[in-house]
């Protein structure tokens, strides 16, 4: 993907990816099973999609999320990256996950400095990620501060400062902000799956 310039919106991103792919917008949706309008109007930048939903236009695309927003590769990884080189993944105003590295091809794991304002949502729907032929693909956090609402199948939990958590990210989950302050989270995830 470094043919795709990194300051474009997300919108011309998904149109670009699409297009190198030899895909109409009917078909992306068809393979997705997002409407052709709503992946119109992201392409266009009148709309923005929650996670799981780009999720699933970029998995139909054979892409993740983490080399969606990615620029190329530098000459050689560095071991220090400041706060304003983290990868902004989500639309950086309800939920923002920034990602420690860029292009994440071919590495073992993604760290997340995640924030969910008051009202964020992962989205109504439960949502997985991974890989079935990998033997693991595990998900951990802890909260740095506010509140966080998790669901892991059946499971609600509220996770405070201090709580953590720790589950196969292959089992369907939620992660919102019912509440009135911002949450910070700190997350890893094995192997990279946005």
């Amino acid at each position: 993907m470094a043919d795709i310039p990194s300051q474009l919106t997300a919108g011309e991103r998904l149109r670009q990816l699409r297009q190198s792919r030899g895909l109409s917008i009917r078909e992306l949706a068809r393979r997705c099973g997002i409407s052709h309008v709503s992946i119109s109007l992201i392409e266009r930048g009148r709309h923005s999609p929650s996670i799981s939903s780009l999720k699933a236009v970029l998995d139909a695309m054979e892409t993740t999320l983490s080399a969606f927003f990615s620029g190329p590769l530098p000459e050689s990884a560095p071991v220090v990256y400041r706060s304003d080189e983290l990868v902004e993944l989500a639309d950086g105003s309800s939920i923002s996950y920034r990602q420690v590295g860029r292009n994440l091809a071919g590495s073992a794991m993604m760290i997340l400095h995640e924030h969910y304002a008051p009202g964020a949502d992962t989205g109504e729907s439960l949502f997985s990620h991974g890989s079935q032929e990998t033997r693991s693909s595990e998900e951990g956090g802890v909260v740095v501060s506010g509140r966080l609402e998790l669901t892991v199948g059946d499971e609600v939990s509220i996770l405070e400062p201090g709580d953590a958590y720790y589950f196969d990210s292959r089992r369907p989950h939620r992660m919102r902000n019912p509440f009135d302050e911002e949450c910070v989270v700190v997350s890893a995830a094995t192997p990279p799956t946005f």
